[in-house]
């Protein structure tokens, strides 16, 4: 055996049984967006290293589980191709303690990663709303009626069903063609002896104004309610789900599969409003987070 040759079988037989702490891959971290949370905020959690949702066992912030699904940067989600990173979103409640909370990702190898997100206050800010006339004006009955149908109406859409896997595969777009937020997410209405918090965003857009599907999904609500007027909601899997309310028409079933930008209302004003408007709500496992902040995932 010529010389060479010996020497490369043993540069091998060392690099192989003599450094055994030697790491070939990328060890996995975690990447969090925005790095600045709020109460209120959606949170995407990338762990940068891995492409496979199968090499995560479990990921869990403050304790509560959190779905997985592979998201790319360029704004596409699916189930394999290059590119595509594991991905969960979170959502802080708005009534969550400003503090440091842990996320906690289990891989499957055995290995965990941890980060500390601190969660900062939002800025408080109340003002007055009146209830109109067609739900019986500002007196001490209608208010203590409006809570009530509050708490009826949110009971049925905080225990709708979502699918266990993603229905969407592109960026989510807004609901409306022109947006101009009338109405910020997070400050409180003073209705009389009590203080309402405004858990969505409100957009201009005059009577009849096509309402679009932010995404692809399965509609679990069309109704109409007392204080949310003709409702919509659409599942987009995975704990995601967006809300319209207030609209004048409704133009889609309970279990149709809507696709990106299809119209699926007009917006009004119906229930709880005294002008045309859209208000949309976006939930992440059931944690209504600030619409506009989500949409910046997008750009």
């Amino acid at each position: 055996m010529n010389k060479v040759l010996k020497l490369g079988f043993v540069l091998i037989f060392c690099i192989t049984f003599l450094t055994p702490n030697i790491t070939w891959a990328v060890s996995p971290t975690l990447i969090t967006f925005p790095e600045k949370i709020q109460r209120g905020d959606p949170v995407m959690i990338t762990v940068v290293g891995l492409t496979k949702i199968s090499e995560v066992k479990e990921i869990t912030f403050d304790g509560i589980h959190v779905p997985v699904f592979l998201y790319s940067p360029e704004g596409k989600q699916a189930s394999n191709g290059a590119g595509k990173k594991v991905t969960a979103f979170i959502g802080v409640d708005l009534r969550k303690k400003p503090g440091n909370y842990n996320l906690k990702v289990k891989l499957t190898n055995g290995q965990t990663l941890e980060k500390v997100i601190t969660v900062l206050e939002r800025e408080k800010v109340e003002e007055p709303l009146g209830i109109p006339e067609k739900l019986g004006g500002n007196t001490t009955a209608s208010q203590n009626n409006l809570i009530a149908v509050l708490a009826t109406e949110n009971s049925t859409l905080n225990n709708l069903y979502t699918g266990k896997k993603a229905f969407w595969t592109e960026s989510f777009h807004f609901p409306l063609s022109q947006i101009f937020v009338t109405d910020p997410y997070g400050y409180s209405r003073e209705t009389g002896a009590y203080t309402i918090p405004h858990k969505g965003t409100d957009f201009r857009a005059s009577e009849g104004t096509p309402v679009m599907a932010m995404n692809r999904g399965v509609v679990r609500i069309a109704r109409t309610g007392i204080s949310y007027g003709k409702t919509i909601v659409v599942d987009h899997g995975l704990g995601l789900q967006t809300f319209y309310l207030h609209l004048s028409k409704i133009k889609v079933n309970v279990g149709e599969l809507v696709l990106p930008g299809q119209i699926i209302g007009l917006s009004g004003q119906t229930g709880y409003t005294d002008a045309p408007h859209l208000h949309l709500s976006i939930r992440l496992n059931g944690v209504s987070i600030d619409p506009m902040k989500f949409m910046e995932f997008f750009k």
